[in-house]
Order: structure tokens, then C-alpha cells, then sequence
């Protein structure tokens, strides 16, 4: 499912909203809902107030597939080159006057398994990756063990 959205706060929760919609139908476990939602409010938050300036006029996309065992979230835009897979995994500083930044990369990071960007074309495009099957794998690794 393919979601071209304008860069407003708005816009944000309405693809988290549909995310969850198609997460659901598609069998993604209820536990990992929560964690895929936080990860897109915080990357599309980070594109519409960042990279397009909460320009509504501007455009993103947010795509998001079921694809066998893993569940992937993309968002494009075309505002600056922006990263954020180099933010370094330290704790964050904040400016003299700011608020602590560098917090949302690594909230991202402990909700999805994959985080990769690329440049092409004058997209930012950042794909989050959610195996599914994760937590089933580690409990089924010994199925031969019953007492």
C-alpha cells in the first residue's frame, strides 16, 4: 500500500493509521503493532517537521508491505539529504538551547530489526524493517525437546 501524503502533523497520524489497518489484515502480531506505529510517527514527525518544513504544499510517501515473514515501512521525500542511520548510538546531546535531540533514531531502532537509507534520485528514502518471525524462531529452535 502506497500513501502519498502532505507534510502536516496530520498526514503523519493518518498513514500510522492505515499502517496499523494493514498491519492487522495482513497478520502482523498485535505486540509488534505498537513499535511499528512508534518507528513511523517518529520517522514521518521527523521528515515533516525537518526535511520539508511542515510545508503542506510539500509532499511525502509512505509505503508499507508484508513481504513473507518481514513487514517493511518506507518513506521518500524530497527535502535535504538527510542520514539518519549515521546519528551516532551514544546518548544524545542537547544544544544550549534545544530540546535533547537524537532521541528518535535510537527509539526507532529498538522497534524495528533493519534501518536503511539511501539517496536516489533527490529521495531520501528510509526502509524499516520488522522480521516477524523473530520470537518464533527463538522459541521453536529445539522442537524435538518435548518431556
Amino acid at each position: 500500500m502506497i500513501l502519498d501524503l502532505h507534510a502536516t502533523p496530520e498526514e503523519v497520524m493518518r498513514a500510522v493509521d492505515a499502517m496499523q489497518e494493514f498491519a492487522q489484515s495482513h497478520g502482523v502480531p498485535e505486540k509488534m503493532l505498537f513499535g511499528l506505529a512508534l518507528a513511523l510517527e517518529e520517522c514521518g514527525s521527523n521528515v515533516v517537521n525537518h526535511g520539508l518544513q511542515r510545508d503542506a504544499e510539500k509532499t511525502f510517501q509512505v509505503a508499507f508491505d508484508r513481504a513473507g515473514e518481514a513487514f517493511v515501512i518506507e518513506l521518500r521525500d524530497r527535502g535535504p539529504e538527510f542520514d539518519p542511520t549515521v546519528a551516532p548510538e551514544g546518548k544524545p546531546q542537547a544544544e544550549d538551547d534545544d530540546l535533547p535531540g537524537g532521541w528518535g533514531i535510537q527509539l526507532v531502532r529498538r522497534q524495528v530489526d533493519r534501518v536503511e537509507y539511501q539517496r536516489e534520485a533527490g529521495e531520501n528514502i528510509l526502509r524499516l524493517t520488522k522480521f516477524l518471525d523473530s520470537a518464533s524462531n527463538q522459541t521453536n529452535q529445539n522442537p524435538k525437546e518435548h518431556h
